[in-house]
């Protein structure tokens, strides 16, 4: 038996893939309106994060 087969037989299996557009459709647009909205000077300090040479390297 295929494993498709042992999904269609569990009650109720449906909703979870629902469930799981539901949650990342949520989090995709409140990421998209954060971003949007976010102050221009806060998103350019972030985007210079990885090439900030500030702190001494470890080694």
């Amino acid at each position: 038996m295929k494993f498709i087969k042992y999904l269609e037989t569990i009650t109720g299996i449906s909703v979870y893939p629902m469930a799981s557009l539901l949650i990342f459709s949520v989090f995709f647009l409140l990421a998209a309106f954060w971003a949007l909205r976010a102050d221009k000077k806060m998103m350019d300090q972030i985007s210079h994060i990885p090439l900030d040479n500030d702190e001494p390297k470890n080694q």
